[in-house]
């Protein structure tokens, strides 16, 4: 699995989380939402530092990563992290690996 993350995306977590330089982002399955992946489960993101990273992105320094616990939830599929024009919130979309 990667984890891709387009530059607005970037600017997203820098400016709404505060993101910088050191930092560790986790996406992570969490019970709630849907996704095209699974019913009643969708993507949270926290900052956490990683126990098990499985897959792992760095970007100016900011460590963005899935543990082990949640590569189900990928389900052999690829992580793009992008913003929506519209709503200027995060879009997550799953492309097979």
């Amino acid at each position: 699995m990667n984890i891709h993350i387009s530059e607005q995306a970037v600017q997203w977590f820098e400016n709404e989380m505060e993101a910088a330089a050191g930092d560790y982002v986790k996406f992570f399955a969490r019970y709630g939402g849907s996704s095209p992946l699974h019913e009643g489960f969708s993507i949270g993101i926290t900052k956490e530092t990683p126990d098990e990273p499985v897959a792992e992105k760095v970007i100016n320094d900011v460590h963005y990563y899935v543990e082990e616990r949640d590569l189900w939830f990928f389900d052999g599929h690829d992580l793009h992290v992008d913003t929506d024009p519209a709503s200027e919130e995060l879009s997550f979309h799953y492309r097979v690996s």
